[in-house]
């Protein structure tokens, strides 16, 4: 089974407020490309990765009108995607929706969120003290993490976590001062979503449960100068000891040259280009039995990225971030799968 993560910049830029795509040369949320380019670009990246399951971060907007779901199996449909079924969990008021596509024939996926005393649902509040000053704050998040349960048709359940974590980018800051404050506060509340993300990850290890974790977590050890002040990033906290990431890893491991990075974006002061890792895949430690492989789908990276051309431009005018891939070998159940519908 081949799963992946793939956040795609203002996807919800595409749809209009009826979920109908824009395919036209009006500008899209990624700077200096058209409505019509992004989405084929999109779609061609979808079908080079061929995931059974992908987790969609910044996913078309839920509203009033519009529709997470409607306008993704649209847009499947549209690209001639094997994966054309959409599931959400929670939707936000971000206009940047976490959702999952996959693939019917081979998996079935419903949101299956849970509650405990350590996590309580993600569309709710957890009490941290987050200034240490005895007191509870009250935390939510901005994108409620999905939680679904998937069910392979061959193979044994497994529990998926999507994951957007607040980013810490001091936007709206004035000042240095301003900056150097607001990013605090950003990676204070951060962390905070991670802790409670983390409780999760600890409810199900605690029940058994085999565990994917996927999503940008906009964060990394070392990632940034404030870090220093809260002891670990949010990736530590929600890895902890147990999950697995290989990238993710290697960047505890002291002077480590060559880091990957899963996201590439332009800094207008500099006029240059900086790279970032930020977009995981954790299993559980049961998983890792099933000879995981991972694969950042990098144009510049990977070099079967960058010796196809057009996967490369591909890649460049979906999004500013990379796709992130993850096969297991899951072993099979002695249960038939349920015949193909053909294709219309």
């Amino acid at each position: 089974m081949r799963l992946s993560t793939y956040n795609i910049e203002w996807f919800e830029a595409l749809f209009d407020a009826r979920n109908g795509q824009r395919l036209d040369d009006g500008p899209s949320g990624r700077h200096g490309v058209s409505r019509g380019a992004q989405a084929e670009a999109i779609a061609d990246v979808l079908r080079a990765v061929d995931a059974d399951g992908i987790v969609i971060i910044e996913a078309p907007n839920t509203g009033r009108r519009q529709s997470t779901v409607r306008a993704l199996e649209s847009f499947a449909a549209w690209a001639e995607l094997r994966t054309r079924d959409a599931v959400m969990g929670f939707s936000n008021d971000t206009q940047q929706e976490i959702a999952f596509l996959f693939d019917s024939t081979v998996m079935t996926a419903e949101h299956a969120p849970i509650s405990s005393p350590r996590a309580p649902r993600f569309d709710g509040t957890f009490e941290i003290d987050l200034d240490i000053d005895s007191r509870a704050d009250l935390v939510r998040f901005s994108k409620p993490p999905m939680e679904l349960l998937v069910t392979p048709w061959q193979a044994a359940p497994f529990r998926l976590i999507g994951a957007h974590l607040k980013s810490k980018a001091p936007h709206g800051a004035r000042s240095p001062e301003e900056a150097r404050a607001l990013s605090i506060a950003n990676r204070r509340k951060q962390l905070a979503q991670a802790i409670w993300l983390r409780g999760r990850v600890e409810d199900h290890l605690a029940a058994g449960d085999s565990l994917v974790l996927m999503g940008d977590l906009n964060d990394g050890p070392g990632l940034d100068e404030y870090e220093a002040l809260f002891g670990r990033s949010s990736v530590e906290i929600v890895m902890g000891a147990e999950l697995f990431d290989p990238q993710a890893r290697q960047l505890l491991r002291p002077n480590v040259q060559g880091l990957p990075t899963t996201a590439r974006f332009y800094n207008h002061q500099d006029k240059r280009y900086f790279q970032a890792l930020l977009d995981y895949a954790m299993i559980s430690p049961d998983l890792c039995a099933h000879h995981p492989r991972w694969r950042i789908w990098h144009p510049f990276e990977d070099a079967e990225c960058y010796g196809n051309s057009l996967l490369r431009q591909a890649l460049l005018a979906a999004s500013d971030h990379f796709p992130v891939s993850l096969e297991l070998d899951l072993p099979p159940l002695d249960v038939q799968p349920p015949p193909q519908a053909p294709l219309t």
